[in-house]
């Protein structure tokens, strides 16, 4: 986070603030110089602090024009503001302060200890001299603003009103300075004391802090989430579709149809019945490191849970000792809404001693997997996490005859000394031989249950790629050489033949470094040396180009849509629950401000996710899987490219799809769930659909 804070950008804004307020209080001080050998110095000074400043502007100026965003507006009204806030001020003090500035320097040469005449003083203190110069540390002042404390898209608000605050500003700044000028021009004038100097400057400050406090602590207040709320109840987004005539609509928990009415077949003797009991247990890594973990049945990650394609899954679910309750929901498995899991919007969260009982038609073969959605970002992260794995029907030609199929969870714990933070395959944060006879078919299922994108690299055969987030790809070609970014919460299926030499498969965080997990493949069971090749970066292998068109797959998604959403991901400073956080925001909002995408079933629905932030965001729709049209306006033209968990890196635009066929109220949240914690949660919300449950302190219902 602190990279993105303190890039090229916000170094520059904060820099421009640093040296431009330096200048206008030195330029405000010019005209209280002792005498001449003083006035020269300072001002011979000031030309040069202000010549580092008009630098400093132009290398600003050149960061926002060389990365000036095309094809998006919201950031290039925020940009041409920040722009015109201070290069309007440094051209003004270019033409008017500077050539006069220097005209004093010269006039005050003279022995040391000569008087500053009347005239010389009056100079000085000309509007002209300061003012321009206050002008850009007011511009700078708000472009710091707006470059740290704002995101796009910018309301009405945060458009005019810091811009008003600096004009303002600076006509209360030229008035004061004004009628400076006109107090110096008498020959009477004298230089105030000391203490009566003191005594205001210290009236000033005390009286800015003051401001300060009364406004953080009413912007603290306002900031605090409710004590209890309906997640029902929303700023709701009709995507350009028709809103419906009444206003009740059951939003506030009156009438419609309950989320907990929406549940899987409740009759019927279940083909695979299992039990997850939550508790916590500290578990020993391959390396011997230890792990204060959470548990399902005592395992890390929870046991695997291998269904076929059709069967009635029932899944109970024991909380044994987790003080703040726990959930289940079905990562990519778009299940009905009251089995997705998730505490506060489809269910309570269950707490210690209480059991809940899931239940659903494993209708989708692919990989999945589950975890806890009750304060995810903590219970996922310790470990309340498995495996999901749907094995398609006996007739299927995906899956090759004696095809052997490992699934690998990665995933990185903090171990319970706090020095080891690396990525482990389950328990192992070695490297670990298999041995794996020549010829045989392998599958390897990898799933990211971290918060961060991952990089793997398999080494030693060909491979492709079978499956993205439980879906079979088109026609998919051999690949060699080609590294994986696999979003936070995503999955791949990769398929090889095992070759006569040995084959690995390791993670590459997005920055390297430490030592992780690794399997190797091996045919006679040795090892082999793998380190060079684990160091190079290759290039990333593409989903939108790779594998073959299916047009009768993806025909639904041609011509008219019902709504038509944009979702604008940046960041900011700023207070959420009371607390001063970073915090990246959908369309400049926080939850529970974000929009709720208001569909009805059948509506074709696509929606534009724009990254403006320099983070990646794997943004997660729950119940319903996503069609890319596009990335970058380059649209996809390789086997459809279907994801439940679609990664956007900073800088990037996708275009994506999905019919509205499951009714509910779903989470659609950044999937890095700190970044869900702190406020990028939203939520698709079908009409007419209400939900008993509650979230807030009030509540022991926390899903993030």
């Amino acid at each position: 986070m602190t990279e993105d804070l303190f890039g090229a950008a916000g170094f520059s804004s904060f820099g421009l603030l640093f040296l431009w307020a330096i200048a206008a209080y030195w330029s405000s001080r010019l005209a209280y110089s002792s005498g001449k050998k003083q006035l020269h110095r300072r001002s011979l000074d000031l030309l040069i602090l202000i010549l580092l400043g008009e630098l400093l502007a132009l290398v600003k100026a050149t960061i926002i024009l060389s990365s000036w965003p095309t094809g998006w507006p919201a950031m290039q009204v925020k940009l041409g503001l920040e722009l015109g806030l201070f290069v309007a001020p440094a051209l003004a003090t270019l033409v008017w302060s500077v050539p006069r500035i220097w005209r004093i320097a010269r006039i005050g040469k003279g022995p040391q200890g000569e008087a500053l005449p009347a005239e010389v003083r009056s100079s000085a203190a000309h509007i002209a001299m300061a003012l321009p110069v206050q002008a850009v540390m007011l511009g700078a002042m708000t472009v710091f603003f707006y470059t740290f404390f704002t995101a796009v898209p910018l309301s009405v608000k945060m458009l005019v009103v810091p811009a008003l605050l600096a004009a303002a500003g600076t006509s209360v700044q030229g008035y004061r300075l004004h009628r400076r000028y006109l107090a110096m021009r008498s020959p009477a004038w004298t230089k105030p004391r000391l203490g009566v100097r003191v005594v205001r400057a210290a009236a000033g400050v005390l009286a800015a802090a003051a401001g300060l406090v009364i406004w953080l602590s009413a912007a603290s207040q306002i900031s605090r989430l409710p004590a209890e709320m309906n997640m029902a109840a929303g700023v709701m987004d009709y995507g350009g579709g028709a809103a419906p005539a009444e206003a009740l609509h059951a939003h506030h928990g009156v009438g419609g149809t309950s989320v907990a009415t929406l549940t899987g077949p409740r009759e019927g003797t279940p083909d695979q019945r299992f039990t997850l009991t939550a508790s916590k247990k500290t578990v020993a890594l391959s390396s011997g490191k230890q792990v204060e973990a959470w548990t399902f049945n005592g395992q890390l990650p929870g046991p695997e849970l291998r269904v076929k394609q059709g069967q009635l899954v029932e899944v109970t679910l024991v909380n044994d000792d987790i003080a703040d309750g726990v959930t289940l929901h079905w990562h990519g498995l778009d299940v009905p809404n009251a089995e997705d899991g998730v505490a506060g919007v489809t269910q309570n969260a269950v707490m210690p001693g209480q059991t809940h009982v899931y239940r659903f038609i494993a209708s989708d073969a692919g990989t999945y997997w589950y975890h806890s959605h009750q304060q995810s970002y903590v219970q996922a992260g310790k470990g309340l996490f498995g495996s999901l794995l749907v094995e398609p029907i006996a007739a299927s030609t995906t899956i090759k005859p004696n095809e052997l199929d490992i699934p690998i969870v990665a995933h990185t714990y903090t171990t319970v000394d706090g020095t080891s933070n690396t990525i482990s395959f389950g328990t192992s944060d070695t490297q670990e031989i298999r041995q794996i006879a020549t010829g045989t078919p392998v599958r390897l299922r990898l799933l990211n249950t971290d918060n961060s994108p991952l990089i793997f690299k398999l080494i030693g055969t060909t491979f492709q790629v079978a499956a993205i987030d439980g879906t079979d790809l088109n026609g998919p070609t051999d690949l060699v050489g080609k590294d994986l970014l696999l979003a936070a919460g995503g999955r791949y299926d990769l398929t090889f033949t095992m070759p006569e030499g040995q084959v690995l498969l390791g993670p590459q965080p997005e920055k390297s470094g430490g030592s992780h997990a690794a399997l190797v493949m091996s045919p006679d069971g040795r090892d082999g040396d793998f380190s060079v090749a684990m160091s190079q970066r290759g290039d990333i292998w593409d989903p939108l180009t790779y594998g073959s068109p299916a047009a009768k797959a993806v025909a639904a998604f041609t011509g008219h849509y019902d709504r038509e959403f944009q979702l604008i991901l940046d960041k900011r400073l700023g207070l959420f629950d009371g607390r001063f956080a970073y915090s990246f925001t959908i369309n400049g909002k926080l939850f529970p401000d974000t929009p709720m995408l208001m569909v009805e079933e059948g509506d074709k629905v696509k929606t534009t996710i724009v990254n403006h932030s320099s983070a990646s965001h794997p943004m997660h729709l729950h119940g319903h899987h996503m069609l890319v049209l596009s990335r970058n306006g380059q649209p996809s033209t390789g086997s459809p490219w279907w994801v439940d968990t679609l990664n956007v890196a900073a800088g990037e635009t996708y275009e994506i799809a999905f019919v509205a066929d499951n009714p509910g109220l779903w989470m659609d949240h950044c999937h890095n769930l700190q970044h869900a914690m702190a406020g990028m949660t939203m939520h698709l919300m079908y009409e007419g659909i209400t939900t008993p449950y509650s979230v807030g302190k009030a509540t022991s219902n926390h899903p993030e």
